[in-house]
């Protein structure tokens, strides 16, 4: 196959995921997004780049959005809100993440292959979004990508889509987001 056509299939995999998003458990997050002070985002490896740019999109909506791990992030407070992208849920240093925020009485919301697993166990909000887990022998959603590709890109077009609908029910569009965009680069 040619690359185009490696493409062409990868889209019609995130085309079949779009049916397989519940959109009352989308709406939940949005709304944990509203009701919270500060958002927290976390997640490991590529999920963890895709939450990157989940927060960096809630910031040009004038939400204090925050990255785990950054040397800026603030203290976790009970009005807080953490929302873990994961495709097994099973992450030994995000599972940590979520009993402390759970202990401090914050909002936890993951987005995951696994919401059976420990993180989705420990939500308030748990999303399953669809994908191959890495070890594809274990999943019931077939891809030709490697490892975990199909979650990592289906995870960063619904945070785009939570994005979306906070931009609708806030009145927001892209030229006010635009003022907040980084301006010495």
């Amino acid at each position: 196959m040619q690359t185009s056509q490696y493409l062409a299939e990868i889209i019609k995999e995130l085309n079949r995921s779009v049916d397989l998003i519940a959109d009352e458990e989308a709406e939940k997050l949005v709304n944990g997004i509203l009701g919270s002070k500060k958002v927290f985002v976390a997640g490991a490896g590529r999920s963890g780049l895709m939450g990157k740019s989940f927060a960096m999109r809630m910031m040009h909506m004038g939400i204090d959005a925050y990255v785990i791990g950054e040397t800026v992030t603030p203290t976790f407070e009970k009005d807080d809100i953490l929302i873990i992208g994961t495709g097994s849920g099973e992450t030994k240093s995000l599972v940590s993440m979520a009993e402390k925020a759970k202990s401090i009485g914050g909002t936890i919301a993951t987005a995951t292959i696994s919401p059976e697993s420990t993180i989705g166990k420990l939500s308030d909000i748990a999303i399953k979004l669809p994908g191959s887990p890495k070890d594809q022998s274990e999943g019931d959603y077939q891809t030709i990508q490697p490892m975990g590709s199909l979650f990592e890109q289906t995870l960063l077009l619904f945070y785009d889509g939570v994005i979306l609908r906070f931009m609708d029910k806030k009145g927001l569009d892209t030229n006010k987001m635009y003022g907040r965009h980084a301006n010495l680069e």
